[in-house]
């Protein structure tokens, strides 16, 4: 993983790069940073091109990476398939000479269409007098762009930083619709940008008209864009999404009075057996691919101390993050451990004094299922929803397999320590993105990926900080699967079909909801996160099942949401985790009641706005 930076200035005059935005640059790419200017002809337009580098993948290969013919490249990726890379080798090298050996726009389009991976990059092709950028088909890294007409420049980043009296429209996230082709010199002679878009498509038919309003709407000021006239399109990565309804509207008979007798007898089926299996397969190859495809380990180099990970997973306890810990247990060694970061935010005043003034109320109000496990250990500070299903899911990992080391590390954030890195660090990252939501996300995650916290002892707590550098995270399931709230909304309002749309957007539009901001969150602390949901294979398999196969909205909270997810559960072993209902992070972790609870999700939020 990289931080990736690129000012394209149309005139000769000097130019200084904004400081902040090269720190957190910086704190992306730990293991190696370096400059590069390149000036064409006469001068007449000049590139800046910075990159500092996370090695996560065989030999570091300092970024950028300029080659015989001139060409520059700044890449910000991972290829977990379709091109070959070998484990000492770096895919950045690799995917420099394939695209040198390109002589047209059709040929770099080519080799672009067929990694399976994320990635970000900008392209300086020299011989055409052209720079391309773009982001992978979800949009798993972060790229922004913004025109300064003070300087007549263009300017392309990982990560920007938030200023008060900044325009707040001047940065937006790169739309992943597509690759975007500059032709600098038709730029010079105009004075002006025009992007020209090569789109993704799925068997050659070109995306919805979504893809033309979302370059619309976030192109920098004093720039265009137009699709590029020869009618070039990226070959979509994924199978188009089954849209298909059911002849019956009850596919389902499951009547029992037990969550997991449902799974039970749903898993009985031949049929639901084999797509259970099918997930299991994709999955546990894309988490196998996350989890071994690390830095290239020399024989001389010194092995890590018995507590150190390299891989850890975000970690609620539910559903998404204990399948995750699981498939991840297949492919890690047996003697390496692996980190469970499980946030919490310190409740405002300790339920003892509150449960013992209101002990005659306090189970009318309180349904039992809103605190598995708990008993009297809720009495405790930092003991919110989240960890008290993390704990739960600790002891299922330990019975499933008790001879991995699993460090489950307890993340707790006082207000003090939200307000002050939120302020430093937070607002940036999540910038330029700027709602509650955002917020409660982007801190959460903050949190949990820094990886400081304890790991509790019998009686004690040992100060702990996670050395893992590759996060994985469960982001994709919800999406794939109905988790959230508003699908049980739309399918009750408009059947399958409504619910099929709804799912059909989420993917759409999760690159500018959550993938970018969770990106620049994490890789602040130099870790990479890796997304196994949003595998190609993982969501090519589920964009081919029909909708009633994936989840059954006529079923409980708990069942039905996720349904195929809580019967792959089952099947590997899991139990009351199998069966919780969807809680977001915000509430879960609680960041949420720290903060003005009058406000929704979408509303700007004015704590990220001072910084």
């Amino acid at each position: 993983m990289c931080g990736i930076f690129c000012l394209l200035s149309l005139s000769p005059a000097q130019f200084e790069r904004d400081r902040k935005i090269y720190e957190h640059l910086k704190r992306r790419g730990p293991a190696s940073s370096r400059d590069l200017t390149v000036k064409g002809t006469n001068s007449c337009y000049q590139c800046l091109f910075s990159a500092h580098v996370l090695h996560m993948r065989g030999i570091l290969t300092p970024q950028p990476v300029q080659d015989d013919a001139g060409n520059v490249l700044l890449w910000n990726g991972e290829i977990f398939g379709g091109v070959p890379v070998m484990p000492e080798e770096n895919d950045t090298a690799v995917i420099s000479q394939l695209l040198s050996s390109c002589n047209s726009p059709s040929e770099i389009l080519s080799v672009l269409s067929t990694i399976r991976g994320p990635w970000g990059f900008v392209y300086y092709q020299k011989a055409a007098d052209c720079l391309w950028f773009g982001r992978d088909f979800f949009g798993r890294r972060s790229l922004l762009w913004k025109f300064d007409e003070n300087i007549n420049a263009l300017t392309l980043t990982s990560v920007a930083a938030y200023s008060s009296g900044l325009d707040q429209s001047a940065w937006q996230e790169v739309p992943a619709v597509g690759m975007y082709m500059i032709d600098l010199k038709a730029a010079t002679e105009t004075g002006s940008v025009m992007f020209e878009v090569f789109p993704w498509a799925h068997g050659g038919s070109h995306l919805d008209s979504g893809c033309s309003e979302a370059i619309l709407e976030s192109v920098p000021s004093c720039c265009s864009a137009v699709m590029n006239k020869a009618g070039l399109v990226l070959t979509s990565p994924v199978c188009p999404l089954n849209t298909s309804i059911p002849e019956s509207k009850n596919e389902q008979e499951l009547h029992s009075d037990s969550c997991i007798k449902d799974l039970e007898q749903l898993l009985s089926s031949k049929e639901k057996k084999h797509e259970v299996n099918g997930l299991i397969d994709v999955l546990s190859e894309a988490i196998r691919r996350r989890v071994q495809s690390l830095p290239f380990r020399m024989q001389d180099d010194p092995p890590p101390t018995y507590d150190q990970a390299s891989v850890a997973v975000l970690f609620s306890g539910g559903i998404d993050s204990m399948i995750l810990a699981v498939l991840a247990d297949r492919h890690i060694p047996a003697h390496e451990p692996i980190d469970l970061l499980n946030v919490a935010f310190k409740l405002q005043e300790p339920k003892k004094q509150k449960e013992s003034a209101k002990k005659p109320k306090k189970h009318n109000n309180k349904p039992l299922h809103d605190k598995p496990g708990a008993d009297s250990q809720t009495c405790g500070p930092f003991d919110v929803p989240d960890r008290i299903t993390g704990r739960a899911g600790l002891k299922e990992l330990q019975d499933l397999n008790p001879e991995r080391r699993w460090n489950f590390v307890e993340v707790n954030v006082t207000q003090e320590e939200l307000q002050e890195m939120r302020q430093e660090r937070v607002c940036h990252l999540v910038y330029p993105l700027d709602t509650v939501l955002d917020d409660s996300i982007g801190c959460a995650v903050w949190f949990a990926s820094r990886g400081k916290g304890f790991i509790p002892e019998e009686d004690d707590q040992r100060p702990f900080t996670s050395s893992a550098e590759v996060i994985l995270t469960g982001i994709g399931a919800d999406e794939q699967l109905a988790g959230y709230s508003r699908h049980r909304v739309r399918f009750k309002t408009s059947g399958h079909e409504g619910l099929i749309q709804e799912l059909a957007m989420e993917l759409g539009r999760i690159s500018s909801r959550n993938l970018g901001r969770d990106d620049r969150v994490i890789g602040d602390h130099g870790k990479e996160a890796r997304f196994p949901y949003l595998d190609e294979d993982v969501v090519s398999f589920l964009n081919s099942l029909p909708v009633w196969e994936k989840a059954d909205l006529t079923l409980p909270r708990g069942v039905g949401e996720k349904l195929l997810l809580r019967l792959t559960a089952r099947q590997l072993g899991l139990g009351q985790s199998a069966v919780l209902p969807k809680r977001a992070m915000q509430f879960g972790s609680r960041i949420a009641k720290m903060e003005d609870k009058r406000e929704k999700a979408s509303d700007k939020c004015t704590r990220l706005l001072t910084g």
